[in-house]
């Protein structure tokens, strides 16, 4: 008889545990299996009015890098845009972009009227790239080491905090290991 009230009252209690901790987890830190992995290999190709594509060897030239996952059709990435802008503007650090399943026209079009702070942007039109990166959605921001490994990924904008707090100490350490290895 005991047993009968013992089960569903255990039950209860490992579901009411999984979800309070399920509480305490932040719902925009999606753990990425590529954190420490070196970049998949992939060649987009250009975007309209660019002559050059966009590939896995331009971001194994031993620069620390971001590389910005966005879309025309992307409200979020409005929002983080002018960030880019400012930091390709400052020219610390370059940006590469991954243009994901847009319009080729539409593409250029957000590039030419929100401006172009990527050194190279690839046309990924079908996300099959993308995928492989493990994107889930635009905007996405990874920070590359100059070997081609993942330090970081941002899913969702990059707002001036992000920027301040999460990726630039990213890409400092990243530089300075960088330095002391090549001593």
């Amino acid at each position: 008889m005991q047993l009968r009230f013992f089960v569903p009252i255990t039950a209860f209690a490992v579901l009411a545990a999984a979800l309070a901790f399920g509480l305490t987890l932040n719902p925009r830190e999606i753990p990425s299996a590529l954190i420490g992995q070196t970049i998949p290999d992939f060649e987009l190709t250009a975007l309209k009015g660019r002559e050059r594509g966009f590939g896995s060897a331009d971001l194994r030239q031993g620069d620390v890098v971001l590389v910005n996952v966005f879309a025309s059709w992307c409200r979020p990435c409005r929002q983080e845009h002018p960030l880019f802008m400012d930091l390709a503007q400052t020219g610390d650090i370059k940006i590469y972009g991954i243009n994901y399943k847009d319009d080729p026209d539409a593409a250029a079009q957000w590039l030419a009227t929100f401006g172009d702070p990527y050194r190279r942007v690839g046309a990924d039109l079908d996300g099959r790239s993308s995928i492989n990166w493990g994107v889930y959605g635009v905007p996405e921001t990874f920070v590359v080491d100059g070997s081609g490994q993942i330090l970081y990924k941002r899913v969702s904008v990059v707002t001036p905090k992000v920027m301040r707090e999460e990726i630039l100490p990213v890409i400092e350490r990243a530089r300075l290991a960088g330095q002391e290895v090549s001593r």
